[in-house]
């Protein structure tokens, strides 16, 4: 215990001491810290005061002696520099001062200013508005939207027109009756049913059936006579052996009187003859047929009423349809015979009746014949045969020749024969009958009809023969007519046509073949519309493929992508704010049919007598310029000169501004096509859309659709098929339309630019890819070529502006072959699209922008990009071209594109050049 606390004692002493020496230290630390400047500073204070006034040292010192100190002098430099610096920013401030106190002046001034602009502003838009107001007053008294009038419809049993003076003296100002035509009559016709008349059971039964199946399918046809405009008769073809025989010409007077509505006269009947032989019976010579038109195959000189009567084509495929794709090519140019003739003359018969006044048509041609030219015709042409200088082939004895008209040259043989030598025949003669007075006959009609069915170029000898329809298709474009005294001019006119005027020769004649007389229907529909032009009475329109719209919900507003619509300060053109306006109809209808009959109807592609009228377009005219105003096709002139600025606003040209459709084709990729639709808010001149729903599915009950500010109209479709991009559908209401892809991306300046040029070429596919058909020397046949190259021949209707009148010649002119072969490989529809308009026009599509390909990033891979894809379309160009018989697709190296769309310029330039 002891040590224990000895131990704690002597512990504890060093611990008493660590605290003195703490104590100690914080004394020392505290003195040092206070009383140590409280000395100093005495001390300080009183050594200036111990060493007088001359030695101070930190005492204030008189006179800026301070300054004179060297160690002070850049603090006293300093000093006045700050002070100079203060006096300046002070001047600024106030300076600073009074600038903000104008200032806040001149806001108050601007703003009084701004009051009173809004309110001139608002007075303007109230002048502006009221000026529109009165323009569109004055626009609409100049211009009215026309209804139809009401129809007045003469009686029953109406005296008609005074008689003329003769049945054969009639025209269409002394013998028809316009009454019952008028201009929006719509052109009703009434057909007699055959079983109604007495020599009804007389007619070729072939005839008979054909002739009611066409009427049956015809758009003008009507059941209810009392408002017919005119009347159709069917008076033959009658049977070769008909017991008991064909009624005479005393009792089908009296028969063609007891008609229901031949109303004493017979105005406003047309007797139609159609012929399926070459020696035909005209019985209804020195027939009185009143005032009642007669259209058929053979007419005599003195029979023929000019401008009246109508000389129609035979009736060669009564019910079977001709196989087009058996119809031989037009290429090569040249065949193996320059040209041919196969024929035997037939004299004129001799009769003890001459003396007598001629009782039938027969009687009429008997006697001498008249003095011709076909002896001179054999001798020139086989000293052309003789001379070996061409190949050709002539024959004027035939082993079988068929039953012709007295003083014309007889078939030789069977159709098929004859077909076979025309397939390898560059020309084929028609010798017309050696009788002047034989203006038309069913032979030189079935000559002409197979020449043209295989391209062989008809040469008409005998200028006096009135060809099919002549009064509405220039012949001259077609075949070659000549007069008979110059035979021996014959084979150097030949040698002296060019292969590129043959082709075209050959070229029209396959297109009026095809359109005019290859079927029934055909020619029923031309023996209509010659009627109906020549009384100036419009076509009714083409029926347009109705749109059945799918129900969907639209979503929220649609924003603008910013990389499509980045045009800076450019003025692409107004969004439209106001309802879309649909093109407007028929302002042209009438007064064409007046003024541009001859030129329609006479080349292709101008089957405006045939093909109704669109409710867009009256036409298509002959020489694809489109024309019109306000409607249709029409020239588009330059602008009027100013700023590029003003130059955007009007769209180019000096038309009235219009807008363009959308048509856009999807299969089950909904979310492609939303944001393709997105992507078109904002774009100016769009009508709306038209979404062309091709998936048997319909859209999903939860999509939500983008609301672009215009109508998206979904279209349900029947069935799978590319050709529903290009059915006219009636929700269309513009003349342009714009096909697009549901992945192509296209800005809104680009689509903007590619409307602007289809305004100056309206009859053209303008668009941004292209593409090009390419003859492929080792296989012998045509590829499809997406290469980058220097020409093109096709543009693709993925992107591309086009006239809605194609979409119903795609739809129901074109031949159902093609639409056929799209559907079997589900692909080719564009090249489709181009083989027929560069067919139509002869001119080529027209590209714009260098841009070659628009898919999306991103999105599924599309059916181009299957090897198979390419293959397809190589199939195509070569089965399309076997349809046509020729490659229609035409090359072009020019490329559109705009010098100044895009370049700002300022208002005071003048000039603005368009296109390079």
């Amino acid at each position: 215990m002891q040590r224990n606390g000895v131990g704690a004692v002597a512990g504890g002493q060093p611990w008493v001491l660590r605290r003195v020496r703490l104590t100690w230290l914080s004394f020392m630390l505290f003195f040092i810290l206070v009383f140590f400047p409280l000395i100093a500073h005495y001390y300080l204070t009183t050594i200036d005061e111990a060493g007088g006034p001359d030695k101070r040292i930190f005492g204030p010192r008189p006179g800026g002696e301070l300054c004179e100190a060297k160690h002070v002098q850049d603090l006293c430099r300093i000093r006045e520099s700050v002070s100079e610096e203060l006096l300046q920013l002070e001047a600024k401030r106030q300076e600073l001062n009074g600038e903000i106190a104008r200032l806040n002046l001149r806001i108050e001034a601007c703003k009084r200013s701004i009051d009173s602009a809004k309110q001139d502003l608002l007075q303007l838009k109230n002048v502006i508005s009221q000026t529109e107001h009165s323009y569109k007053e004055l626009m609409a008294q100049n211009q009215p939207k026309l209804s139809l009038p009401v129809r007045l419809l003469p009686d029953k049993e109406d005296a008609g027109l005074p008689p003329p003076r003769s049945a054969r003296s009639c025209r269409l100002r002394s013998c028809f009756d316009y009454a019952r035509c008028p201009l929006t009559s719509g052109f009703p016709v009434y057909v007699y049913d055959t079983a109604s008349y007495a020599w009804g059971d007389f007619l070729d039964p072939l005839v008979k059936q054909a002739f009611a199946v066409s009427a049956r399918s015809n758009i003008y046809i009507t059941d209810n006579p009392s408002i017919a405009c005119v009347y159709l008769v069917l008076v033959g073809e009658l049977q070769e052996s008909s017991s008991p025989p064909a009624p005479p010409p005393s009792e089908l007077e009296k028969q063609l009187k007891a008609l229901p509505y031949w109303r004493n006269d017979g105005h406003n009947h047309v007797l139609v003859h159609l012929s399926r032989k070459s020696m035909t019976q005209n019985f209804l010579y020195n027939v009185s047929t009143g005032r009642a038109a007669v259209a058929q195959s053979t007419f005599l000189e003195q029979q023929y009423r000019e401008g009246f009567d109508l000389v129609v084509s035979p009736l060669v495929h009564a019910l079977s349809e001709p196989n087009f794709l058996e119809v031989p090519p037009q290429v090569p140019v040249k065949r193996k015979y320059l040209f041919t003739f196969q024929g035997e003359r037939v004299e004129s018969l001799r009769s003890s009746l001459q003396e007598a006044p001629p009782q039938s048509f027969e009687e009429e041609m008997e006697g001498d014949p008249p003095a011709d030219y076909d002896d001179r015709i054999i001798g020139t042409l086989k000293a052309v045969q003789d001379s070996h200088l061409d190949q050709v082939l002539v024959e004027f004895t035939c082993k079988n020749p068929r039953p012709s008209l007295p003083t014309e040259w007889a078939l030789c043989g069977e159709r098929e024969e004859r077909l076979e030598v025309l397939k390898v025949s560059t020309f084929a003669l028609v010798i017309a009958p050696g009788d002047g007075q034989l203006v038309a006959s069913a032979g030189c009609g079935m000559r002409l009809f197979e020449a043209l069915e295989v391209g062989a170029i008809p040469v008409v000898l005998g200028d006096h023969s009135k060809l099919p329809y002549h009064h509405f298709i220039r012949w001259t474009e077609a075949a070659i007519i000549v007069p008979k005294p110059r035979v021996t001019e014959l084979h150097f006119l030949l040698r002296s046509l060019s292969d590129s005027d043959t082709l075209a020769m050959r070229r029209q004649g396959r297109f009026l073949w095809e359109t005019y007389f290859s079927t029934s229907e055909n020619v029923l529909n031309t023996i209509l519309a010659s009627i109906r032009t020549s009384i100036q009475v419009p076509a009714a329109p083409i029926k347009e493929e109705p749109a059945h719209e799918i129900p969907h919900k639209a979503g929220k507003l649609a924003g603008t992508d910013a990389n499509l619509a980045d045009n800076g300060d450019l003025d692409l053109g107004p969004v439209e704010t106001e309802p879309p306006y649909a093109s407007p109809r028929f302002l042209r209808n009438f007064t064409y049919t007046a003024a541009d009959t001859y030129r329609t109807w006479n080349r292709a592609p101008g089957p405006f007598h045939l093909f109704p009228h669109t409710p867009l377009d009256p036409v298509l005219p002959s020489e694809a310029k489109f024309l019109g105003s306000g409607t249709g096709f029409r020239p588009i002139g330059g602008g009027t000169g100013g700023s590029g600025k003003e130059f955007q606003a009007a769209l180019g040209g000096n038309v009235a501004r219009e807008q363009f459709t959308v048509v856009m084709l999807t299969y089950e990729r909904e979310e492609v096509l939303m944001n393709s639709l997105e992507r078109l808010n904002g774009l100016p001149y769009l009508n709306k859309v038209v979404v062309v729903w091709n998936s048997p599915k319909p859209p999903s009950e939860d999509l939500l659709w983008p609301d672009i500010g215009l109508p998206i109209v979904v279209v349900r479709t029947e069935k799978n098929s590319l050709n529903n991009r290009f059915l006219p559908w009636d929700a269309v209401e513009t003349e342009a339309i714009l096909s697009i892809d549901d992945d192509a991306h296209l800005r809104h300046d680009e689509i903007m630019f590619g409307f602007r040029v289809w305004r100056e070429a309206r009859d053209r596919i303008v668009g941004f890819p292209g593409r090009y058909h390419a003859w492929d020397v080792n296989h012998q046949s045509w590829l499809y070529n997406s290469n980058y190259s220097c020409e093109l021949s096709m543009v693709l209707t993925g992107a591309a502006f086009f006239h809605k009148y194609y979409a119903y010649l795609y739809s129901y002119v074109m031949p159902q072959a093609i639409r056929d072969m799209v559907d079997e490989y589900i692909n080719c529809e564009d090249i489709a699209m181009n083989f027929l308009v560069s067919h139509i026009t002869r001119k080529p599509p027209i590209k714009v922008t260098s841009r070659w390909t628009f898919r999306c990033p991103g999105c599924p891979q599309a059916l181009s990009h299957d090897d198979s894809h390419f293959h397809e379309r190589h199939k195509c160009i070569n089965f399309f071209v076997k349809v046509y018989g020729y490659m229609p697709l035409l090359y072009t190296q020019f490329r559109v594109d705009s010098v100044l769309f895009k370049t700002r310029l300022p208002h005071d330039k003048t000039k603005c050049f368009k296109f390079i």
